[in-house]
């Protein structure tokens, strides 16, 4: 497990924004920022951290341990979905084949959970039985197991808009995509989600959502892009501990991006107004909950690099 004392040594050389402008043409993504030029597209993982559709600042290493972790999940689930990953020359960057990323989101959910205005727990709370074209029995408690995992895709929002969980039907209706295109990332999602979730068992781990994102490639092909299974695009509780605190009325033990969510509702933030400044106490935490994430899932001990990202990545790059 990595140290407090590295994680705050990585606190003074966060990487919040990137100038690469010789790799192409830049597109800003809320953690991401993508050059693409020549059929490649160059991703870099900042340090930025997201939430309730807004970015709320950086976290340190995060982009490190999210690469990491994106990158052998992609190695992993080659069998199942071809992805669009060529190479990661460095900690904080994936090269990948340039896709046409589908117009949705596919959500899958195995739990009645959630702190979102598009979470399933916010719907059901509000006495909804529908959600995204799912009817969901009564009698349900917070945190319980749905009785099977569900799709429930989601509209991708520009950046400071909400994204909306709709059916089927309706994601077809308003991004005007072929149903054969949703109807083959839906089946991806479903096969990704049921190894996710044998996996992450075998680890002692429960994938309670996660979301994944398409693309088409040049040749037509319907690959993964962005990332999987990562502590941002996904919720992990620990196995071991679910019952015990769910019969105590605790929320499950997790080791997402949740745990700053929760502080920031604490504080009666939900994703409007002014942002309540993260204090490096709260950020090295939540770190260390991605860490010790990502070396559970993949088995593997994540070493940090704690070169300054800007001159390091430039030099892996062979930016000069």
């Amino acid at each position: 497990m990595v140290s407090d004392d590295v994680i705050r040594e990585a606190l003074k050389h966060p990487l919040a924004e990137t100038e690469l402008d010789e790799l192409g043409v830049k597109y800003r993504g809320k953690v991401r920022d993508n050059y693409s030029a020549d059929g490649r597209r160059t991703i870099v993982v900042t340090d930025r951290i997201s939430a309730f559709d807004r970015v709320l600042g950086t976290l340190p290493l995060k982009g490190q341990v999210l690469n990491f972790v994106a990158a052998w999940w992609f190695e992993h689930t080659r069998h199942l979905a071809d992805n669009h990953v060529l190479s990661v020359p460095d900690p904080n960057i994936m090269v990948a084949v340039e896709c046409e990323p589908l117009p949705v989101e596919m959500v899958m959910r195995a739990y009645l959970t959630g702190t979102t205005s598009t979470s399933i727990w916010v719907h059901y709370q509000r006495g909804e039985r529908r959600f995204c074209g799912h009817v969901l029995p009564e009698g349900l408690v917070q945190h319980q197991a749905l009785p099977a995992p569900i799709l429930t895709p989601s509209t991708k929002a520009a950046q400071g808009d909400h994204d909306v969980s709709a059916s089927r039907e309706e994601i077809l209706e308003i991004s005007k995509m072929s149903p054969s295109d949703f109807d083959r990332a839906a089946e991806l999602a479903q096969q990704l989600f049921a190894f996710g979730q044998a996996h992450c068992a075998a680890r002692g781990l429960i994938l309670v959502d996660t979301k994944y994102e398409f693309g088409k490639t040049p040749d037509g092909r319907i690959v993964v892009i962005d990332e999987i299974h990562t502590p941002d695009s996904s919720r992990f509780w620990f196995q071991g501990t679910y019952e015990e605190r769910m019969v105590a009325g605790q929320a499950p033990e997790s080791f997402d991006k949740e745990y700053v969510r929760r502080w920031l509702s604490e504080r009666g933030f939900r994703g409007d107004g002014a942002i309540p400044e993260i204090p490096d106490e709260v950020k090295v935490e939540a770190v260390k909950r991605y860490i010790e994430a990502v070396e559970t899932i993949t088995g593997e001990a994540f070493v940090p690099n704690l070169e300054v990202p800007g001159p390091r990545m430039r030099k892996n790059l062979g930016l000069g």
